[in-house]
Parts: structure tokens; sequence; C-alpha cells
């Protein structure tokens, strides 16, 4: 056997273990859409990212169904997502596509439906915009089977922080994050304080029960993906309640 055969068959047998390794990943769900055919009625949700082209996220997103939203800690994830031909509904698949979304929203049980509906309890859902669904489906099925699994995040730029609350507490949405995509932990400094630990407030958002107006500040975050990274000194002493902040920092995962 030739040296350059036997590379081929080195390359191809590892291919073939990398696909195999991720065929096994895969998970059954549904999928439907909302927020029209551009979008914008996706804009907002259950995260706090509002303005999803400012937060880095675009229209490529999902609401979650409660068992994948997790409270709050599935916000900024991405999840590949493909349309199962092999099952009910199947008929309404586009053979061959793909579509990537990041998770932006709750979709809630609705206890006026039969176990809750298409996002009842225990339900693998995604209500996808109609632009990310349309990728995989076909206007007219409503609902498809899909599968999917999480994947690596990439976004353009760094992590933004966008500031809300009052004098006495602060309230931080943790946006564009690439990696993991989401937040595990998190914990503000001001210039004249130490690290202080912050807590899940809901979605995207975390709080901190702290005097920081008029005190430059910084951040620490550890991802889902257990990435810790220290964004010192990105908001300036003259900041205010409603400004984003942007960083040139990132996460690998």
């Amino acid at each position: 056997m030739s040296t350059e055969m036997a590379k081929s068959l080195t390359l191809l047998t590892a291919l073939a273990a990398c696909l195999a390794l991720a065929a096994a990943d895969w998970s059954q769900g549904t999928a439907t859409f909302y927020g029209g055919p551009d979008g914008s009625g996706t804009m907002g949700g259950a995260c706090g990212y509002e303005n999803l082209y400012n937060a880095g996220y675009g229209v490529n997103n999902a609401a979650l169904s409660p068992v994948l939203f997790n409270d709050g800690a599935s916000c900024g994830q991405c999840y590949v997502i493909i349309c199962d031909a092999s099952r009910p509904g199947g008929q309404y698949c586009k053979p061959g596509t793909w579509i990537t979304v990041t998770a932006t929203n709750l979709c809630p049980s609705n206890y006026a439906l039969p176990n809750g509906g298409w996002c009842g309890p225990g339900r693998p859902h995604f209500d996808m915009s109609q632009p990310a669904w349309e990728k995989i489906g076909i206007y007219s099925g409503g609902i498809i089977p899909v599968q999917y699994q999480q994947v690596k995040c990439w976004r353009n730029g760094g992590v933004r922080f966008s500031i809300a609350g009052n004098y006495y507490f602060l309230l931080v949405n943790i946006q564009n994050l690439a990696g993991s995509g989401s937040v595990a932990a998190a914990w503000v400094k001001g210039d004249k304080t130490g690290w202080i630990q912050m807590s899940r407030n809901w979605g995207a958002n975390w709080q901190a029960h702290a005097g920081l107006v008029g005190q430059g500040l910084s951040f620490a975050v550890t991802s889902t993906g257990g990435h810790y990274i220290q964004f010192l000194n990105v908001v300036p002493g003259w900041w205010q309640f409603g400004m984003t902040f942007n960083t040139n920092q990132n996460f690998y995962y």
C-alpha cells in the first residue's frame, strides 16, 4: 500500500469516526415558527436581549420549550437543527438543509391545550423565527419533526454588557457570547470595590445588590463551557442605565 493511499484511508477512518460521534449526539424534537416573515416579532423575549441585531444574534433565533430553556440558563446557546423526514410530518421537510439558531426566548406551555401544547412539560420544541424555520421546513406544514444538537457559537466581536437597575441595584444583560454561548457565573467590580458575586435574575440578566453608580466597572464571566474571562475597565465611570458596552474579548468554549 502506498504512503498516499495509507494517508487517505487514515483520513477517511477519522472522518467516519467523527460522523458517527456527531450522529450519536442528535436528539429528537419538533419545531414551529413565529414572529412574521421578517422575524421582527421575535425581538425581545424571556432572555432580555431586546433588539436581537444589537445584541449580536440577528434573525436566526428560537424560543425554547421549558425543558430546553432551563429557567434561562440556556439563553444564548446555539443549536443546529435539521428536519427529520423519517417521522410523521416529514413530508414538510426540505431535504438536505439545516440551520443554526440561537436561544433567545421561552416557548411556554399552553395549559389550555392537551398536554400543554407544542411546548408542554418535557417536550423538546423550538419555536423558531419564520425565516430560520423556512430554511428547513415547508410553510404549509406549520409543525415539523426535527433532530437537533447543541453546537459551538460563533460571534462577531466581543461580549457585550447592557446595564439597567437603580442606584442600589445593578442588572446586567450579558450578550453575544461565543463558545458555549451561555453564562454559568458572573462577577462585577467597581473602582472602589472588590469582586462582587452576581446571581441570575431572569434570562440572561445578572444582578448585584450594590451601589456602583459613578464607578468604572469591570466584569468577570464563566461560560457554561467552563471558560473564565475578566473584562477589565470596560465601563467608564460616566455610564448611565440603559447603556450597552462592547468588549474585544470573547469565549472559545
